[in-house]
Parts: C-alpha cells; structure tokens; sequence
C-alpha cells in the first residue's frame, strides 16, 4: 500500500507561483512513479506531470514549460513548481502512484486527499 499526503495549495494571482508537495509512504512492487492530476469543478480529472523514481518525467501539454515535477528521494516527497500561473490551473491537485514507462503514466490507484490551488485573474 502507498499512501500520500498533499500539501502547498492556496491563493495566488496569475502570473504568481506556488510550489506543491505530495509526501509518500508505504510500498507497492508495481509503482515507480508519482504523477500530479488536477480536477477543475464540473470537469474530469486530468493528467498534469510525473517523476519515476529514476528522474524520467513527463507533462501535460498545457503545462510544459511552466510546471517543474521533481523529487527528494532521501524525504520520499515529490514536488511540482508551478510558475506563470493562469485562472486556468485553478483545480484541486491529487498526487497519485503509478509507473513511468517508455513516455508514457499509468496512474493506480493510490491517491491523496487533493489540495486546492486558485488562481485569480
């Protein structure tokens, strides 16, 4: 079992950055990798970026180059910087578990709570 902890939401005005953290404890002999997804109200819940454990990463088209996924694996904490934030990334973000394979995230089912980030215009 894996569990996850979500931190490092909150307000900001577009344009503005916040830096979120998924804490991750436990062990499951599939998973290799943490991913970000958001959900906006009303909206499914979309891929936003992930890190294997080896560092391969992979992003969403709406946020590359102003997302940063990274990992501490000393602290088991996955990080995403957000930077030239738009009133679009308003979403609850949930770090999940999942495997990093030839480009491509296979998220399981292993989720945190959510941490809501709001961006204003």
């Amino acid at each position: 079992q894996v569990q996850l902890v979500e931190s490092g939401g909150g307000l900001v005005q577009a344009g503005g950055s916040l830096r979120l953290s998924c804490a991750a404890s436990g062990s499951a002999g599939s998973v290799n990798a943490i991913g970000w997804y958001r959900q906006a109200p009303g909206k499914q819940r979309d891929f936003v970026a992930a890190v294997s454990s080896l560092g391969s990463t992979k992003y969403a088209d709406s946020v590359k180059g102003r997302f940063t996924i990274s990992r501490d694996n000393a602290k088991n904490t996955v990080y995403l910087q957000m930077n030239s934030l738009k009133p679009e990334d308003t979403a609850v973000y949930y770090c999940n578990a999942g495997r990093l394979a030839y480009n491509t995230y296979n998220g399981m089912n292993y989720w945190g709570k959510g941490t809501l980030v709001t961006v204003s215009s």
